[in-house]
């Protein structure tokens, strides 16, 4: 079994983050601005405001686009760890495999691993993120490049992290249970003064997963601080160091078009040369003006330096050997698979600054205008290398008594899937070397306007300048090629409420996004892609919002997503890219989330999606196309609903269950992940004010589901009945 590398100089240092409680001198006077906790029962599963969608304070109510909130108390409940984990109760939005070593979200049909925004600024490295430092997740669905720049196409998610606020928070969390579960969070903060505080956020986790072989270790700490300059000037500084360690695990192959039916815990590929380690440093500084007479400005910068390096070794077949192509992973008689190999790194600097200056106009027809912009770097280098097998016998895994001699692939028997294999990867193999500077530099204009207490419109656009600089360093026979390429990418945004009282909205909505062609990763231009036109996205939608109460909203959101000039993997061959006319979705989202009685809170959501390629493309040449396929685990119907109710302020339950429809796995449409529903529930219990425990049950009736795919051989088993327990204790 392979290692992980040790943490224990940062274990260290978490260790003293988690001491510091106990150390602490008394707090002084200004201990009376702590908090106020309510112990026994959730603060709440419902926000009615957000500033992320529109950069203002805005109702909920009043944008008219479908948002999704992720309260904390949602994530300490269902004791959420990553992304996977808050996408579940988001209706519309999914998750897809990520190799088993990235976020990779499902936007009403679109894929996507650089979407996410941390404080409205982007975060756009492929890993998989941890929430230990996250207050609240905010997902917006539709496009969103007037507000985000670049992509935003399906959907995007901002993370909205715990900072210095001058409220004493004094708190350890930890959670132990199945599957080696062991993990660590503290957060410890301060006001120094009336002027200034500090808070600091920390994490340390050491687990096994339910799958053979797959560890992970990770370390993550956020110190803030904030500082007030006079009564109308507020900073806040913040600096985070993560880093996460793991195994990468790619799931199980198919077999006559469904997931190969093994133990769940069954691992393919070899877990000795698997593994993805990652390590981040980000420094974050805003700078808030209020100027009085409604006129605020807010300046932001996050300089992130990311170093990210994967490999993996894992079911995957070669595409032609010996006149046949598209072979099964598996043989026939189910006794032999293939497996394929990678390595891939990955070097990211990015910096970004945002102004936005937001003025309000009293009057008839009340005007908040927002102008800003925004400017940005991004430098990446990009290494991939094939791993190549010493001229293996694949006789046993295809249906010919030919030797066939092939060496990017192994044939290696199914009861010794998870052995070890003889495989290199030399520098000199088919792959990328790439190097690249993105400059951006953006310009916002929008409007919110107040017609009446009945009728509101959002106008807005944004310009965009994309410029690259890319050099393929394998291009030439190794002597490389330069390619410049810039895009101008203009997105507007026109919304339209309808308020036929206060607490309900009706809205439509238009939008526009672009992804340039050098890709969201900014690693797939070449010579005959960079003068191609950037993917566009237009999205439709009609919706409303209602308040029940102050405390209960409900929501429903109709959409039509339209997608043209798109550039998919090839579903034959994940190495190849064809350009299609487009793919459209189409579907209605259902919301509900917040308190239906003082003992009772729900998050629920319910959605109905269609979405197809709007392509043919070659089914009988080698690239092995497909006629109007079904877009990738896009389900017809998925629905999510979690209940807690507290019976006293010491005893509280939970019950919720996630329903989704069969998928394909790709849009080949030929491999199927069936249906399932899972339960969890959970029991929690407030011994007093400092201490609190929850027991959590996920998949609670043990169902076996498939969760997620990358390929139709690459698709990850759901886990199965796993329970952990989470103490938090209070100070």
């Amino acid at each position: 079994m392979r290692h992980l590398p040790a943490l224990s100089p940062l274990a260290g240092a978490l260790a003293l983050a988690l001491s510091l409680p106990a150390l602490a001198e008394p707090a002084p006077a200004a201990a009376d601005l702590d908090a106020v906790r309510v112990y026994g029962q959730a603060q709440g599963y419902n926000v009615d405001a957000t500033r992320t969608a529109t950069k203002t304070t805005t109702a909920l109510r009043d944008v008219p686009q479908a948002v999704t909130i992720i309260t904390e108390d949602l994530i300490d409940d269902q004791a959420m760890t990553s992304m996977a984990d808050v996408v579940r109760y988001v209706p519309g939005v999914g998750m897809a495999q990520g190799e088993g070593h990235r976020d990779a979200p499902i936007f009403r049909g679109n894929v996507s691993t650089s979407d996410f925004f941390i404080d409205g600024i982007r975060d756009d490295v492929q890993y998989l993120r941890d929430l230990y430092n996250v207050e609240h997740i905010e997902v917006l669905k539709g496009a969103n490049s007037m507000i985000f720049g670049r992509g935003g196409s399906g959907g995007i998610i901002n993370r909205v992290t715990k900072q210095a606020n001058w409220l004493a928070h004094d708190e350890l969390e930890f959670q132990f249970g199945s599957h080696g579960r062991r993990r660590g969070v503290a957060d410890f903060g301060r006001p120094i003064s009336p002027d200034a505080a500090f808070r600091v956020v920390a994490l340390y986790e050491n687990s096994d997963t339910f799958r053979d072989h797959v560890e992970i270790e990770r370390f993550g700490i956020n110190p803030t601080f904030a500082v007030r300059f006079g009564e109308n000037t507020t900073a806040t500084f913040g600096y985070e160091y993560f880093r996460d360690d793991r195994t990468t695990d790619r799931g199980v192959p198919s077999f006559q078009l469904r997931p190969l039916a093994v133990d769940v815990e069954t691992f393919f590929g070899d877990p000795e040369l698997s593994f993805s380690d990652f390590e981040s440093h980000a420094f974050t500084a805003t700078v808030e003006h209020e100027f009085g007479n409604g006129m605020t400005l807010r300046n932001a910068t996050r300089i992130a330096s990311y170093d990210k390096f994967y490999q993996n070794v894992y079911p995957g077949a070669p595409s032609i050997v010996g006149g046949q192509r598209n072979l099964p992973t598996v043989n026939a008689d189910r006794t032999h698979l293939f497996l394929s190999a990678y390595n891939s790194g990955t070097d990211r600097e990015n910096f970004f600054n945002q102004t936005d200056l937001v003025k309000v106009f009293e009057g008839k027809v009340r005007h908040t205008v927002l102008v800003g912009a925004e400017i940005g770097r991004q430098e990446t280098d990009n290494l991939r290398v094939n791993g190549f097998f010493a001229s293996p016998d694949v006789r046993p895994c295809i249906a010919s008594a030919t030797a066939v001699v092939v060496t990017n692939t192994v044939c290696v028997p199914l009861a010794n899937a998870d052995g070890p294999v003889a495989v290199t990867f030399p520098q000199t193999a088919p792959g990328l070397d790439n190097t690249g500077t993105a400059d951006i530099a953006s310009v916002y204009i929008q409007d919110q306007i107040e017609f009446s207490p009945q009728w509101q419109a959002i106008i807005g656009a944004r310009w965009d300048r994309f410029a690259l600089d890319f050099t393929n360093n394998r291009a030439n026979g190794g002597t490389g090629e330069r390619l410049e390429t810039g895009d101008d990418l203009f997105s507007p945004r026109v919304g339209l409420i309808y308020k036929p009282s206060e607490p309900v909205s009706i809205y439509t909505s238009y939008s526009v996004a672009y992804t340039p062609r050098a890709g969201e990763q900014l690693n797939g231009l070449a010579a005959n892609t960079r003068t191609t036109a950037p993917e566009k996205f237009e999205n439709l939608e009609v919706g409303a919002k209602w308040d029940i109460r102050p405390d209960l909203s409900a929501t429903i959101a109709a959409y039509r997503l339209d997608r043209t000039n798109v550039v998919v993997v090839n579903p034959f061959n994940a190495r190849e890219s064809i350009l299609i006319d487009g793919q459209q979705t189409e579907g209605v989202e259902l919301g509900i989330a917040g308190r239906v009685t003082e003992a009772w809170t729900v998050m629920g959501g319910y959605a109905y999606q269609e979405g197809y390629t709007l392509s043919t493309v070659d089914p009988g040449g080698p690239s092995a196309g497909f006629i109007d396929g079904q877009l990738a685990q896009l389900p017809h119907h998925s629905a999510s609903l979690w209940n807690r109710y507290d019976f006293n302020p010491m005893w509280g339950v939970a019950l919720g269950a996630v329903y989704r429809d069969e998928v394909f796995a790709t849009t080949s449409n030929s491999v199927v992940l069936p249906s399932f529903t899972r339960v969890d529930a959970a029991v929690y219990l407030t011994l007093s004010d400092s201490v609190r425990m929850q027991l959590n049950v996920e998949n609670l009736f043990d169902e076996t589901y498939y969760a997620s795919a990358h390929t139709n051989d690459n698709i990850l088993p759901g886990a199965p009945r796993s329970v952990y327990l989470g103490v938090n204790l209070s100070f």
